[in-house]
């Protein structure tokens, strides 16, 4: 027992003389608020999962084509995730125009999408 103490204590004082800081649920939490960062009354869509990778938003009622200022789109990335951070339903589209709707999140939802399509336009409802 006291040979299992020592060591605890030896590597308590070297993660502490190397600065090492053990990685636990505590210090994961920063990176879970950064997720899906998206301000009040906007929708939000990003190019990575969990909304990470490059961010675009609007608070605009609808958008007829959202690659008019969003540069992951026009550079023909896909969106893998959204947050509706407004007080209405978004409806979005595949095409511009508010042509082949493809899905809807509600006031306050967010989440990982299918991947492998653009959202060209959307509307509130």
């Amino acid at each position: 027992m006291l040979r299992l103490r020592s060591f605890a204590l030896a590597s308590a004082a070297a993660i502490t003389a190397l600065g090492i800081v053990p990685i636990t649920d505590a210090a994961a939490a920063p990176a879970s608020v950064r997720a899906y960062s998206c301000s009040p009354g906007y929708f939000c869509l990003y190019s990575d999962w969990n909304g990470g990778g490059t961010r675009c938003q609007w608070s605009d009622e609808r958008k007829a084509n959202t690659a008019d200022n969003c540069s992951f789109i026009q550079r023909g990335q896909n969106v893998l995730s959204v947050r509706n951070n407004t007080n209405h339903r978004v409806q979005y589209y595949t095409q511009t125009n508010y042509n082949s709707r493809v899905g809807s999140t509600p006031s306050g939802g967010e989440g990982n999408l299918q991947g492998n399509y653009q959202i060209r336009s959307f509307k509130k409802q």
